[in-house]
């Protein structure tokens, strides 16, 4: 059997009865780093039976391995360093073999950020949209978040403190000044939901720096009021795309995010960068 236990997130206690007894019980845990998963059972005051890695970078060598494992019945624990696995980790194609194969597998649910930081933002929880990591680069985000604009869902994705501030502007840029929560430490001491509106965020961020921890950014669907941005709200969004973008450029890009007319917008970007100079 082939079983996909969850881990705690931040807290210890978070791990079940069944998630304990399943790790003390298998024989072999395949895990993301073998350090951390051989911590956590010392931590949790558990025997801890033989761990082999399993991650991004080996998963394709060590799955034949651990397929071999099942069909000669041995018994498999999957786990990630924090949380549900499968979760932003390859962990999919080692079950997929499994059912292809027709190879008994079976979860052991727990802890799972996308879900807490969802209960824990204040916003929509009928329907969201879970993307993973944004990418690193601004228009590979910028793209990505184009993407999803106009789903009816709550958009959720991780980030990393160092980006955070150039998520921001781009979330700003694409989605609008939506409602949305920065989400970090979940279970741990300094837990921590910031819910405002996006350009109040980044003011936010830009006067205390960057936040510590893990992030899980909640981003609010689209309502009729998000196509309405003030004018202060466009002044900062032009400041911002003036930063990356030439005069032209800018207004191009925030007419086509705002819906005022590029002459206005170009206006606006020659008053703000004059009384700059």
């Amino acid at each position: 059997m082939l079983f996909l236990v969850s881990t705690p997130i931040g807290n210890l206690s978070d791990i079940t009865l069944r998630g304990k007894e399943i790790l003390q019980s298998v024989d072999l845990i395949a895990c993301e780093d073998t350090r951390t998963t051989k911590q956590l059972m010392t931590l949790l005051g558990l025997k801890c039976p033989p761990l082999t890695p399993y991650h991004e970078h080996n998963a394709d060598e060590a799955r034949p391995a651990l397929i071999d494992k099942l069909k000669k019945g041995v018994n498999i624990a999957l786990v990630s360093d924090a949380g549900t696995p499968l979760i932003s980790d390859p962990g999919y194609r080692l079950v997929r073999e499994a059912q292809e194969l027709g190879l008994a597998y079976t979860t052991v649910p727990g802890a799972n950020a996308v879900l807490w930081a969802l209960q824990l933002s204040g916003l929509p929880s009928d329907s969201f949209y879970f993307g993973g990591f944004l990418p690193h680069k601004s228009v590979a985000r910028q793209n990505a978040l184009n993407g999803v604009k106009n789903l009816a869902a709550t958009l959720i994705f991780y980030e990393t403190p160092h980006r955070l501030q150039g998520a921001l502007d781009d979330i700003l840029r694409v989605l609008g000044n939506r409602q949305m929560a920065v989400v970090r430490e979940i279970t741990k001491k300094f837990e921590e939901a910031k819910r405002m509106p996006v350009s109040d965020l980044i003011d936010f961020y830009a006067q205390n720096g960057a936040p510590k921890g893990e992030l899980v950014l909640v981003i609010d669907r689209p309502h009729a009021q998000d196509d309405k941005m003030n004018e202060d709200d466009i002044k900062r969004l032009i400041i911002q795309t003036l930063q990356n973008a030439s005069l032209k450029d800018t207004a191009e890009l925030v007419a086509g995010i705002t819906g005022i007319h590029k002459k206005q917008i170009y206006k606006m970007a020659l008053d703000i960068q004059n009384e700059k100079n």
